[in-house]
């Protein structure tokens, strides 16, 4: 990439972010970041703990923060947490500092891909995580349809075909 510019993906859990971010970051040889593994690596602690400890509230102020200082890198790919959008400052940034990704999936796929994932703060005690998808759907999807330059459905296709897909609609 001549320009150097971002990629950011958001979109909700579930929706493969990291896992397509990692292949579009190797197939265009850029650096790749995912927002909380690397709020993972500052504290030392898992994203569950950190709510625990912190709530939701200081676990979103922790990724403003590093949403912050990874988006004023140049060349690299993001990986956001669903949640990222709600931070109205995390909107401004990711839209002014690169090209934004929205990764779109079905609740049905969101329940089937993160079914057994303890690492998931808001629906892992939950007793009716489909409710809870619901619920974050109906919360998050006008805030990644605002600031989206790019909706890929990832529903039944692979993390390389959806990052080729992605490299195609940027003209890449």
């Amino acid at each position: 990439m001549a320009d150097k510019r971002n990629i950011f993906l958001i979109g909700p859990m579930g929706a493969g972010k990291s896992t397509i971010g990692r292949q579009l970051a190797k197939s265009l040889h850029l650096e790749f970041f995912d927002s909380d593994a690397e709020i993972e690596r500052r504290t030392g602690a898992d994203i569950s703990w950190v709510f625990e400890l912190e709530g939701e509230e200081g676990f979103r102020d922790r990724e403003e923060k590093v949403i912050n200082e990874l988006t004023e890198n140049t060349g690299i790919v993001l990986a956001t947490g669903g949640g990222s959008v709600i931070s109205k400052e995390n909107r401004n940034r990711l839209s002014a500092r690169g090209v934004v990704v929205y990764l779109k999936t079905t609740i049905d796929k969101q329940v089937a891909r993160t079914e057994r994932d303890k690492r998931r703060p808001l629906i892992a005690e939950a007793d009716n995580p489909r409710e809870v998808l619901e619920k974050l759907a109906d919360e998050r999807n006008p805030f990644y349809e605002e600031i989206a330059d790019v909706v890929i459905q990832t529903d039944e296709q692979s993390a390389k075909v959806v990052a080729n897909e992605i490299i195609e609609k940027l003209g890449l």
